[in-house]
């Protein structure tokens, strides 16, 4: 199988299954039109070992190695809902998003198919290196991923319009809040034993916090990792 049938898919990983996943989503209430078309059209199996592709259009997570899982499709396209909120077109695809703990790259490359940029942190090496051999396989140009302690964010490339947490630290990193253009928001799994989907926006008297959801992530870890022993 060639890379464009690999992307294309068959059987379990058919465009057309992914259309009841898209169907499934609206009906849990997912509504952003740029947000159902990326999933749509970014293909999830890609994201996974071979043997677990034909579960990658189930609407759950699934292991990727290294204790870490690819979240489920739910969560990927509720928090980039929430990370877009009511801009419109012209202004989200001009955006400039930090991503904390791409793992397999899947919410990167949901990310990039509807933003500007997309600048993406894994701590775990051997992921990282898998997830940049994926966004060359679905020529997404506008990724740039770099291994690094996700906690330190990306002062290089700071400001941004937003950022989007994919695992959950214990209170919010105000390191990454400084890392926010004004007016900018922030997406991210709180909470250890007990977790919540929570946006934070900055706004004229500093920054606004509100709960969405109940959520379960893995722990937002610093350092960096060579992936030996995990």
């Amino acid at each position: 199988m060639n890379n464009s049938q690999r992307i294309a898919g068959i059987g379990m990983t058919s465009q057309r299954t992914r259309e009841r996943l898209i169907q499934r989503l609206q009906e849990q209430g997912i509504q952003h039109p740029a947000v159902l078309d990326a999933l749509r059209q970014i293909p999830r199996h890609l994201f996974l070992d071979e043997a677990m592709a034909h579960r990658a259009y189930e609407d759950t997570a699934l292991p990727i190695g290294y204790q870490q899982t690819l979240s489920q499709p739910y969560i990927v396209a509720r928090m980039s809902e929430l990370l877009l909120g009511d801009t419109q077109p012209a202004g989200y695809r001009a955006m400039k998003i930090l991503e904390i703990g791409s793992g397999s790259g899947y919410q990167s490359a949901v990310l990039a198919s509807m933003v500007g940029e997309v600048f993406a942190l894994e701590r775990i090496k051997p992921l990282l290196l898998a997830a940049r051999k994926r966004m060359r396989q679905l020529k997404l140009r506008n990724v740039q991923m770099r291994h690094a302690d996700g906690l330190e964010g990306w002062h290089a490339q700071a400001p941004f319009d937003g950022i989007l947490i994919a695992a959950a630290p214990d209170r919010i990193p105000q390191t990454l809040l400084s890392q926010l253009v004004p007016g900018g928001r922030m997406v991210l799994p709180l909470g250890s034993r007990s977790q919540k989907l929570v946006v934070i926006e900055q706004g004229e008297q500093g920054f606004a916090q509100r709960e969405i959801e109940s959520v379960r992530f893995v722990p937002l870890l610093p350092g960096v990792s060579s992936g030996r022993g995990l």
